[in-house]
């Protein structure tokens, strides 16, 4: 032992012996395959069990319930994004109850398959007590827990771009065919979960192009392998896109359209954002490596043509939205970037010259086994927080609402309920907890509802549904209602309460109209 390692914090003691044995087993051939992924389902259930505490006084994300209404109305595609995050949440929830945990836990299996994809990468990059290091230091990124809890188009990124890297590492160091066509699917999932994914293909292109080793892939069968596969796999998306006039694109592009002067400001607003969520596993890397201006040359250009690529592929995705952004006239949001940190640890830490010292890897292990344990700690420190605030877009009330629009359907009608329209936040929440999975109508929106028209309104019935402060919505579901005379219209004031206490109260209007 150094005497750099023999004073400070973990320096010895049990708990430095135990922490040198779990690094040891990380970085062990025969024993880390059995390790890791135990690691991993334990960091699934313990931020599964915090997501459960701290958001109980609240019910799940209106994001989370829109992803279940297109499992059962968007098959090849929705009105905001391609369908794989809803394909994710019909899939999960066959297999699931409707219930928050449930939910909670399919956003963490996702983050727990992305650091698996991870993991694998680093197998190829790193060793020893880097690979340890490397793994506690994603799970340090917001994206890999705090961020991930709230499921939707945004957060399925993190599994499929992690395996999709994962694929085309494997695809060009290999040029193998089986590698190439796995490369190519992945790259279609990445399209498939959002069309930000455009970016994660650029930088493969451009990376391989850049690479010294470029003639040899192009003269192979692997990448033409790859654009094959891939767009065999997209073929139905694209197919159902273009008879859909390119809706879907046009909402990618039109939904944060900003001017000149906007998307030239929100680009270094990007750029400084997606640093600020790494900046955290960064400062560690600088503390406990202490690179030198030398260290630091060859983490930025590094000299071996594998950690050039890994480069490329990390900064590509991360930089074009800004150039993109600018000249589409477009809003670059940071939160986007959530996909692109799978080989930060590899850059972070591949280099030769990084040298982590053993104290400085215990640490650093050890900070990353505290964190989710103080974050469970405040779990419902965050929940009473929440409560007493309030919750933004009536996410307190939408289990509660659920269970009045029952009862309002079934006082009106004998038949099954299955419409709900309204307000789009409110009746995708309803649509998550009632009983009967009603689907949608947006009376404010319609094209994002395009499965429900007047037919099928008329046709099965609907329960309208608007906070009574919401006066534009309140005239448009009265209106509708008004053409059926049989319709029933309810008020009902809601309080969710959580410990005993009451929250903030918010009145709505019900109004069941029946099948003609």
């Amino acid at each position: 032992m150094s005497s750099r390692e023999k004073t400070g914090w973990l320096a010895r003691g049990e708990t430095a012996d135990r922490l040198d044995r779990l690094i040891a087993a990380i970085a062990d051939p025969c024993r880390r395959e059995r390790v890791v992924p135990i690691l991993l389902v334990a960091y699934v259930l313990l931020w599964t069990v915090y997501a459960v505490i701290a958001k109980g006084s609240q019910d799940v994300h209106f994001d989370m319930a829109e992803a279940v209404v297109w499992s059962r109305e968007a098959l090849l595609g929705t009105p905001k994004h391609p369908p794989f995050s809803g394909w994710l949440a019909g899939a999960w929830f066959a297999l699931f109850p409707h219930r928050d945990w449930a939910f909670y836990l399919l956003s963490m299996t996702s983050v727990g398959v992305a650091l698996w994809f991870a993991w694998r990468l680093m197998l190829r990059y790193l060793s020893d007590d880097k690979l340890a290091v490397g793994l506690t230091l994603l799970t340090l990124v917001p994206f890999f827990n705090f961020q991930a809890l709230k499921y939707n188009a945004n957060s399925v990124m993190i599994p499929l771009w992690a395996f999709a890297t994962w694929a085309f590492v494997v695809s060009f160091q290999t040029r193998r065919i089986g590698w190439a066509a796995l490369a190519g699917v992945a790259a279609a999932a990445v399209m498939l979960g959002k069309y930000w994914g455009i970016f994660l293909l650029a930088g493969f292109g451009l990376a391989a192009l850049a690479d010294s080793r470029r003639a040899a892939y192009f003269r192979s069968p692997a990448p033409w392998v790859s654009v094959v596969a891939g767009m065999l796999a997209l073929a139905p998306h694209l197919a159902w896109v273009a008879s859909t006039g390119f809706e879907t694109f046009g909402y990618a592009l039109e939904s944060h359209r900003r001017t000149l002067v906007e998307a030239l400001t929100s680009a270094p607003e990007y750029v400084t954002g997606a640093i600020a969520y790494v900046i955290l596993p960064i400062l560690i890397v600088a503390f406990a490596a202490k690179p030198s201006l030398a260290v630091i040359k060859d983490t930025l250009v590094p000299r071996e043509a594998d950690r050039r690529l890994a480069l490329l592929i990390f900064v590509l995705p991360i930089v074009l939205p800004v150039m993109a952004a600018i000249v589409a006239r477009s809003q670059a949001v940071s939160l986007w970037a959530m996909g692109s940190m799978t080989l930060l640890p590899v850059v972070l830490l591949s280099s030769p010259l990084v040298v982590v010292p053993r104290l400085a890897a215990r640490r650093v292990v050890a900070i990353a086994i505290g964190f989710p344990l103080l974050a469970l700690l405040a779990a419902p420190v965050a929940a009473f927080v929440i409560h007493r605030q309030g919750s933004q877009n009536y996410m307190a009330h939408y289990r509660l609402l659920a269970q009045a629009v029952e009862q309002a359907w079934h006082a009106a009608s004998p038949a099954p309920l299955r419409l709900v329209g309204g307000e789009n936040h409110i009746i995708n929440g309803v649509a998550f907890y009632a009983a009967e999975a009603p689907s949608t109508y947006d009376v404010l929106m319609p094209n994002v509802t395009p499965w429900t028209d007047a037919a099928r309104i008329a046709r099965e019935g609907i329960v309208w549904i608007c906070p009574i402060s919401d006066q534009g919505c309140v005239a448009q579901i009265r209106m509708r209602a008004a053409a059926n005379p049989a319709s029933k219209s309810s008020e009902v004031v809601l309080a969710r309460s959580y410990l005993g206490i009451a929250g903030q109260a918010e009145s709505y209007l019900l109004i069941a109209v029946p099948p003609r």
